[in-house]
């Protein structure tokens, strides 16, 4: 049976939620400072709720506070890179040896729909919106899985990779990885796990060697308190 929340655990899970949408957007880079009053304003939320959330996304590693300096969004190492990746690589064909032809099916309206938003993405050549879209597939894979605790794991490693794309992506690299996401779902439609795992496997190490991880970072990210907190739209 499912734990129902309190309104004040919904309203700390709606805040996270937002910060780590807008981070996966990137709305939020990597060392932006999370001023509280900003954020009570712009999400529209109890000042004791933003702190908590703060707190449990600092738990996550996506946030890191600082005595007398406050919140802000954590900036990766290289190191911290390739482990994020490491994981995910041990998670995601865990999660794609989960879903059956039956799950496929039922849930093909919102696979359809996933595919739809990515072919449009990659039509505009929006960066951001495809990198955006690209990590939603991966979540949605986890939800047709049925896993709640992979499908979280899963969700904290999309938002640390969101960071380290904004900070090694590669500036050349364009991605287009519709045709690959579609021949994952075509091997589990077929009941083909391990094509599937294989599939999700060459897939993340292709996404990997986009990031120049072994360079020095030429430039850190700002941390200035007038970096923008502008999250909802």
């Amino acid at each position: 049976m499912a734990i129902k929340l309190t309104e004040k655990q919904k309203e700390i899970k709606r805040i996270v939620y937002e910060l780590t949408r807008a981070i996966a957007q990137h709305k939020l880079r990597p060392g932006t400072r999370l001023i509280e009053s900003q954020l009570v304003e712009s999400l529209s939320a109890n000042r004791n709720h933003v702190q908590s959330a703060l707190q449990r996304l600092a738990l996550q590693n996506i946030v890191t506070i600082a005595p007398n300096f406050g919140a802000v969004v954590s900036t990766p190492s290289r190191r911290d890179a390739r482990e994020i990746f490491i994981a995910r690589q041990a998670i995601e064909p865990a999660i794609v040896a989960l879903i059956t032809p039956e799950k496929i099916v039922a849930w093909s309206a919102e696979i359809l729909e996933q595919q739809r938003n990515e072919r449009a993405v990659i039509e505009r050549h929006d960066m951001h919106d495809i990198v955006y879209e690209l990590d939603k597939f991966h979540l949605l894979l986890a939800r047709i899985a049925g896993n709640s605790v992979l499908e979280n794991i899963l969700a904290n490693l999309l938002a640390r990779s969101a960071l380290v794309m904004m900070l090694y992506r590669q500036s050349e690299v364009i991605f287009s990885h519709y045709d690959e996401h579609k021949e994952i779902v075509d091997a589990l439609l077929k009941d083909d796990i391990e094509r599937a795992q294989k599939l999700m496997r060459k897939h993340l190490i292709e996404l990997q060697s986009y990031l120049d991880i072994s360079a020095p970072l030429a430039a850190s990210a700002s941390n200035d308190e007038n970096d923008s907190l502008e999250m909802n739209g």
